[in-house]
């Protein structure tokens, strides 16, 4: 996490001054009862009592100002939400992945290679396009194509916005949800309506399909879909923790709900600010 940006942040500063002159109050309250009780007992230590508990205020601010990890627990629902920075498929958890309704798969000319779906083609799947295909169409065995044989590369069959092929590949559940739609030329759009219906039906194809287990998703809507002039990222995650709690609300989803900040993306995120908006959840 970027610790010089926090720093900066004005954030941090009014937390810090809030906790720093409680915790002398507090502090000096302890010393004067001490004082009443026993009569010329700190004018023997001398002036180290006073650096001692500076000391100790000031690293009880920098504690409750800065919070790492950033996260928060939930007793309604009975769940947690984590933020963490690294990388998407080393999280060992079910994972979740965006995609068109097409369900396009191949890269690099339909699909980007450092997109996550063209990571979860080579990192899970060993670029073999093929199973990765298979595994989509059994998936989707149950759905029905709203538009079929469109005149484009790559898939031709086209499902509902909000689709969900959940794979499970070597025990762990991939969350395959549509929420761009691919044009003939292959150019992937979306909308926060859309982006909204489509999370809500992730959470509860996740509810109904594992088992509490946690689950890791990246910051939807940052690649292709044209969200991200209208979503900024800090936007884009404060509307990934609203789905999942409203959902959650409902009923429960899932343990934890980890969502995976790539480090290049980083010095984006006010961390400060995520942590205070999930803890005004706790609150609401």
């Amino acid at each position: 996490m970027s610790a010089t940006r926090d720093f900066r942040n004005r954030r941090f500063w009014k937390s810090f001054a809030t906790h720093l002159f409680s915790a002398l109050g507090a502090l000096a309250a302890v010393l004067t009862i001490i004082s009443v009780f026993f009569i010329n007992a700190l004018s023997k230590v001398g002036w180290w009592l006073f650096l001692l508990v500076g000391a100790v205020a000031f690293l009880y601010a920098i504690k409750r100002s800065y919070p790492r990890p950033i996260k928060q627990r939930y007793s309604m629902p009975d769940t947690t939400i984590r933020l963490v920075t690294g990388d998407l498929f080393s999280q060992n958890t079910s994972l979740v992945v965006g995609m068109s309704d097409c369900f396009d798969v191949e890269t690099p000319h339909i699909i980007r290679t450092d997109s996550v779906q063209g990571q979860l083609l080579h990192n899970v799947y060993k670029g073999d396009t093929g199973k990765l295909q298979s595994d989509l169409k059994t998936a989707l065995a149950a759905e029905v194509p709203i538009e079929t044989n469109i005149a484009k590369d790559g898939n031709t069959d086209r499902y509902e916005c909000g689709t969900v092929a959940a794979i499970r590949h070597h025990r762990t559940y991939y969350y395959c949800v549509a929420y761009t739609k691919m044009d003939e030329h292959n150019k992937a759009s979306s909308t926060i309506g859309i982006l909204w219906d489509a999370m809500e039906k992730l959470w509860r194809e996740v509810r109904r399909c594992n088992n509490g287990e946690a689950v890791s998703v990246p910051i939807i809507g940052l690649g292709q879909s044209g969200l991200s002039t209208v979503l900024p990222i800090q936007d884009a995650i404060r509307f990934l923790i609203l789905t999942f709690m409203f959902a959650s609300r409902q009923e429960r989803v899932c343990d934890e709900l980890r969502i995976v900040v790539r480090p290049e993306d980083e010095n984006r995120v006010n961390m400060l600010e995520v942590q205070d908006f999930l803890t005004s959840l706790k609150k609401s």
